[in-house]
């Protein structure tokens, strides 16, 4: 009888534990072949056939609809560019380089993956209708006050992630050492 109580905890424990790294595999969207490049983070063929099963169980949760390997590329940060994780509370600016696409995105969204709500009702930028100086990076502010410019409205004390975009780029699955150079940086400026 005791041999079999031990059996039954030992089974229950591995279950929970099993299920337990399972829910925060698919919440956290860990899997496998993220590509990092400084605080951005891909996964490239979460689009393919080649997607991993966490990859697949993740995409299934969120009900998202990736894009595929031929289209593009997305890439989240949650932390900026030293580390820090991103809060509506501070004021961060985005800038520098993009990897070659022919179009690109770049939106704040909620710890639950939905676009962050506003007053100002702008969820995001894309490279149509930025604004740069002739041979200069550009910059995004990305606060709660407005700025001139380059500017994505933020709100709440909560975290917040940026997913940035690209559509049709030479970046693809095949880049497993993406630079963190050719990538924008996010400095955090000031936090109220």
């Amino acid at each position: 009888m005791q041999n079999l109580l031990k059996a039954l905890m030992a089974v229950a424990l591995g279950a929970s534990l099993g299920l337990a790294a399972t829910y925060f595999s698919v919440a956290e969207g860990l899997g496998f072949g993220a590509v990092r490049a400084g605080p951005w983070i891909a996964w490239p063929k979460s689009g393919s056939n080649e997607a991993d099963p966490y990859a697949r169980a993740a995409v299934a949760r969120t009900g998202e609809v990736p894009l595929g390997l031929a289209e593009g590329i997305t890439f989240i940060a949650t932390t900026d560019s030293r580390g820090a994780a991103l809060s509506g509370r501070c004021a961060y600016l985005v800038g520098g380089e993009i990897p070659p696409a022919r179009y690109w995105t770049l939106s704040v969204h909620s710890p639950n993956g939905l676009l962050l709500d506003n007053a100002a009702k702008r969820y995001s930028l894309t490279s149509a209708e930025i604004y740069r100086q002739m041979g200069e990076p550009f910059q995004i502010a990305v606060s709660r006050s407005a700025h001139a410019g380059n500017w994505l409205p933020i709100s709440g004390d909560e975290k917040i992630s940026l997913v940035l975009r690209l559509y049709d780029t030479s970046v693809s699955a095949a880049t497993a050492a993406l630079d963190k150079a050719a990538m924008p940086s996010i400095v955090r400026e000031r936090c109220a």
